[in-house]
């Protein structure tokens, strides 16, 4: 009888072991870890884990994991864990160390709580680690900078602590480092940035980072983001040596305790105010505050006046208040002197001349607006933009007052010293309506000599903003570049506006990259001139005046081609000369209406003044195109059909989102490049530059944007280090 008891507990635990040993059979070792996983997740509002089945003999299956085949295993091993925002949490459990093949562990936008287990650093293979968006305490484990193939570390918006472990110098590989928004404190350890010579993005904002900034920061020549560091108590001067970062890195040092004047060296002559703003004790360009010089002598005093100073320190202060003024008077004088000046004169002339001129002399004789765009028929130009009688007036006909009074008021006024025609030669030359927009319409007019121009109909109205148009169109006309278009005259009359330009022979940009019937696709080397060009033409409207010019409408039809494609920005101030002259365009001229090369902050209401971080944005935005060959005329589902891996559709926005999300699944590069650059074997390194290039350009933040002259520096670069 007493063995009976004995008898089924024996059964008992047989039949535990026995249904261990056939789910150990089932299960792979890797299928284990990912369940170790699941059992650590607390709540899983979205069940994304739900079909994660111990029945299940390959995990494989399970939404989120991808496995690859190993040579010296008989079943496929996990080489990616991809969760991002599901709502889960719970913590991270060690098994998911055991992992040996393990790529990417991408676990972002969660609610995770608890450390990052130290285990991690025995997935010998991981490459990407993702845990951003979680509510992760405790330290950076120092053994995660022994994985010997880490490329990309992102843990920010966490609540971790501590300092940066010194060890961080192991991961030779890093490209990547984003620790930002945590409690991370202490200093940052110098030494190690040397060792990080392929790191290209490093972002420790807002964080309680303290002490000197590493002066060895400035030994990471592939940085190609932001090198942000701002929101932190970093204390004491900034290190000239960051001076030495490559031209495509910008620099964020702003809510610091930085001191002293800012080096005027490299890279950091070329930042902007804002990237050193709310640092109350740092001095000189480009802040506003001068830097005191302690070698200067302090101020003497007259004798008769303990008040006042002497008159050397009165001169000077004189000469520091009358500058300003100074320039704005000689500005205001020069464009509008130049303007009425001319403005008289070709008054002067054609009033003498206005007896003699006779009607239109092509045969369709139409108003604006009957035209059809894109017509071959010629016309001339008085047809297209001016009334034209409805018979041969005689002088004291009922017609020949107000064609007379229409006529006087008008002034073709020539900007560009080196092309002169008269504005009877224009009125009458051959013109062909190239295309219409919210900002009129655009006609080819070849003039008597045979050289060709553009030129465009503003609208109608604005009769009382003549000056204010002059000085405008006279600004425009002084920024002179082999990229951007030259504006060669204006006319202005209380019902006509038109702008003059010099005409590019080989249309745009846009209708390059959509292809043209006979012609193959651009090369590698076209593209890049075509990038090349257009950051340099931008750069130049940028930085050539005081003034800080905005062109507020970069985008593939505004890039138009020559007969060797190089590139000419066109429309530069259109807007601004479409809102001076206050004429009435049809369209409302809005600006961002319809055009999704605008950053984010453009389409936000309320739209604020346009800045020169918009026209980064939208450049990054032509360089997408250029390097995948996608445009929103090709983003169609016929499209679609060759390139798979790609969206049906996509705007420019959404273009920019793909690339930045394939780049973190780190996609294979042929499959975000446009297929015609495939056999071009040799271009890929510049090709993956200038993709690292395009996605710090498309930033949400502008701040994050570099300027234009580093995105030119680093275009003028690549290939040629």
């Amino acid at each position: 009888m007493s063995l009976r008891p004995c008898f089924f507990l024996l059964l008992f635990f047989s039949s535990s072991v026995a249904v261990q040993v056939r789910l150990s059979a089932a299960l792979s070792p890797d299928g284990l870890a990912l369940l170790a996983f699941k059992f650590a997740v607390a709540a899983d509002p979205g069940a994304a884990l739900a079909a994660w089945d111990e029945g299940d003999a390959d995990p494989c299956l399970w939404p989120g994991v991808s496995c690859a085949a190993v040579p010296s295993f008989s079943y496929p091993r996990v080489v990616a864990v991809s969760v991002p925002g599901k709502g889960l949490t719970g913590y991270i459990p060690s098994e998911l160390g055991s992992l040996s093949f393990l790529r990417r562990l991408n676990l972002h936008s969660n609610s995770l709580s608890g450390f990052i287990p130290p285990q991690l650093s025995e997935a010998t293979s991981l490459r990407a680690l993702y845990l951003y968006s979680n509510n992760l305490s405790g330290p950076v484990p120092p053994s995660l900078c022994d994985l010997p193939r880490l490329q990309n570390l992102d843990l920010s918006g966490n609540a971790l602590s501590g300092a940066i472990p010194a060890r961080l110098g192991n991961c030779r590989q890093l490209k990547k480092l984003i620790l930002s928004d945590n409690r991370l404190s202490g200093e940052v350890p110098a030494k190690i940035w040397p060792q990080l010579s392929g790191l290209m993005q490093l972002d420790l904002s807002r964080n309680n980072f303290s002490g000197p900034i590493p002066p060895d920061l400035g030994s990471l020549r592939s940085l190609s983001g932001v090198l942000n560091l701002s929101h932190n108590a970093f204390s004491g001067e900034i290190p000239s040596s960051l001076g030495n970062l490559p031209p495509a890195a910008t620099l964020d040092l702003r809510g610091n305790d930085l001191s002293g004047k800012i080096p005027r060296v490299g890279v950091l002559s070329n930042q902007e105010s804002t990237v050193f703003l709310d640092n109350p004790k740092l001095c000189g360009l480009p802040l506003l505050s001068p830097c005191k010089d302690p070698s200067a002598a302090p101020p003497t005093w007259h004798r008769s006046s303990p008040l006042s100073y002497s008159d050397q320190g009165e001169d000077q202060a004189r000469r520091k208040r009358l500058k300003p003024g100074k320039i704005i008077i000689i500005a205001v004088a020069d464009a509008v002197g130049v303007a009425v000046i001319g403005a008289v004169l070709v008054y002067a002339y054609w009033k003498l001349r206005l007896t003699s001129r006779g009607g239109c002399s092509c045969s369709r004789k139409t108003k604006l607006g009957r035209e059809e765009a894109g017509g071959n028929e010629p016309c001339c130009l008085r047809c297209f933009c001016f009334s034209p009688p409805a018979a041969a007036p005689s002088e004291e006909g009922p017609n020949s007052d107000g064609a007379a009074a229409e006529e006087e008021e008008g002034h073709l006024v020539a900007v560009d010293k080196g092309f002169s025609f008269e504005l009877d030669e224009l009125l009458r030359a051959s013109a062909y309506v190239l295309g219409k927009s919210s900002l009129g319409i655009v006609y080819k007019v070849v003039l008597r000599s045979g050289v060709p121009v553009t030129v465009r109909r503003l609208g109608e109205g604005g009769a009382q903003r003549r000056k204010e148009f002059a000085a405008e169109a006279q600004a425009i006309a002084r920024v002179r570049h082999p990229n951007v278009v030259r504006l060669r005259a204006y006319y202005w009359s209380s019902d006509e506006k038109l702008l003059v330009s010099e005409f590019i022979s080989n249309g745009s940009l846009a209708a390059a990259l959509r292809g043209r019937s006979g012609q193959p696709a651009m090369p590698w080397a076209t593209r890049m001139r075509i990038a090349r060009g257009t950051a340099q033409g931008l750069a130049h409207i940028h930085e050539c005046s005081s003034r800080k010019f905005v062109h507020g409408e970069i985008r593939p039809s505004n890039v138009l081609l020559d007969g060797e494609f190089n590139p000419h920005i066109s429309d530069f101030g259109l807007r601004r000369l479409v809102h001076v002259a206050g004429v009435f365009d049809g369209g409302g001229a809005v600006l961002g209406r319809g055009n999704g090369y605008l950053p984010p902050e453009a389409q936000q209401a309320p739209v604020g003044k346009p800045t020169q971080k918009w026209d980064v944005y939208s450049f990054g935005l032509v360089l997408l195109e250029l390097l995948t060959g996608r445009t929103p005329e090709l983003s169609s589902p016929c499209r679609a059909t060759t390139l798979s891996s790609r969206p049906p559709s996509m705007d420019p926005a959404e273009l920019a989102r793909w690339v930045r999300k394939s780049f973190e699944e780190e996609r294979p590069l042929a499959e975000l490049m446009d297929p015609a650059l495939h056999r071009e074997q040799e271009a890929k390194k510049e090709i993956l530059s200038v993709f690292q290039l395009a996605m710090a350009c498309t930033e949400l933040n502008p701040e994050s944007r570099p300027r234009m002259k580093t995105v030119s520096d680093f275009l003028e670069n690549v290939g040629r280090r």
